[in-house]
């Protein structure tokens, strides 16, 4: 005892003369004539005696009653450090004082990812329409600009593309702008360029599309066309739906001009002169921007169709020999169809 110095003794006589405080006027009385090591070892007995006093009552009252917080009220942010709660990070302890394994936190539910619009059932629908329409040649192409997947259905070989070639000749001639070759305002038959495009797009006009094809030269639409990995003959002007398609995806998306040009093209497939085909059987609430085609029993229709944000190009090429009204039914069964599985 008399090694711990007078410094440590002295501290722990403090102690004793306040722990001794609640113990009674006779054990105040006597202290002046204990020796410190006897008192120092009084207290030590008598700290014992409350602690083992302290631990019955709280082994008899429970953890609860001691106020130990209950498991289900206790959380701890994931990967906190500092003061983590015992009971999250090392589990509780029994009434032998081994730790129990806290509960796994459970798993969350596996989402299934969407079911993508272009599915079995709506290929299903589309095909069921062709095969109840065999009396014509009917191709159909079908892509979500939202990731790019060519959708074909029925006839997949070239068709004589007619009027819709129309799209990739404004397409060439607007990539000469951007590429500074040519401009909009350059003076092209009774207008200018700008206007010429417009009048091919908007109103059909063979005569401007006679003038914008001279501007853009055979090699130059052929070179163009190939950069889109498409092979494309002007003399003959053949195109497959799925290149069509592939065309209005990358004219939507932003892929294949400027946004300016890009925006001016869309509003001159607006209110065509030709509405009969697939903006007639449209929804209401479903935008459209197309290009019919017309020439020898081909009947043709390409178009954006758009709601909020999702885009679809989808287009439609047929070959018969009946009146354009009649096979106008295939084109509204068909829009029908893909309107209602994607919208």
């Amino acid at each position: 005892m008399e090694s711990w110095g007078p410094g440590r003794h002295y501290s722990s006589g403090r102690h004793t003369h306040e722990a001794a405080q609640g113990a009674g006027p006779r054990l105040l009385s006597r202290i002046g004539g204990i020796r410190p090591q006897f008192l120092i070892a009084l207290v030590t007995v008598l700290g014992l005696i409350t602690a083992g006093a302290v631990y019955g009552t709280i082994q008899a009252r429970g953890p609860a009653d001691a106020g130990a917080a209950p498991a289900a009220s206790v959380s701890a942010p994931a990967g906190s450090a500092g003061a983590a709660d015992p009971l999250s990070a090392a589990g509780s302890s029994g009434s032998g004082g081994t730790p129990t394994a806290a509960p796994p936190s459970p798993t969350p539910a596996a989402v299934a990812p969407p079911e993508p619009a272009i599915g079995p059932a709506l290929d299903a629908e589309i095909n069921a329409v062709i095969q109840a329409n065999s009396g014509y040649q009917v191709g159909v192409a079908l892509i979500d600009v939202a990731d790019g997947a060519v959708h074909e259905y029925g006839v997949k070989t070239k068709f004589v593309a007619a009027s819709t070639g129309k799209i990739l000749a404004a397409a060439a001639y607007y990539h000469l702008v951007e590429t500074g070759k040519a401009s909009l305002g350059t003076p092209m038959g009774a207008s200018t360029a700008g206007q010429q495009i417009r009048q091919m797009v908007q109103q059909s006009n063979n005569d401007s599309w006679a003038l914008i094809l001279a501007a853009v030269g055979h090699k130059g639409l052929t070179n163009y066309a190939a950069s889109l990995g498409i092979p494309y003959d002007r003399t003959v002007n053949t195109l497959t739906p799925a290149e069509m398609a592939r065309t209005l995806s990358e004219l939507y998306s932003g892929r294949l001009l400027n946004a300016a040009n890009t925006a001016q093209l869309l509003s001159y497939m607006q209110q065509t002169n030709y509405e009969t085909l697939i903006p007639a059987a449209a929804p209401a609430d479903v935008s459209v921007f197309h290009k019919y085609g017309l020439l020898n029993g081909n009947l043709h229709d390409a178009s954006i169709l758009v709601q909020g944000d999702r885009a679809y190009a989808f287009v439609v090429y047929t070959l018969g020999r009946d009146a354009e009204a009649a096979r106008a039914r295939v084109f509204h069964e068909l829009t029908s169809t893909v309107a209602a599985g994607l919208f």
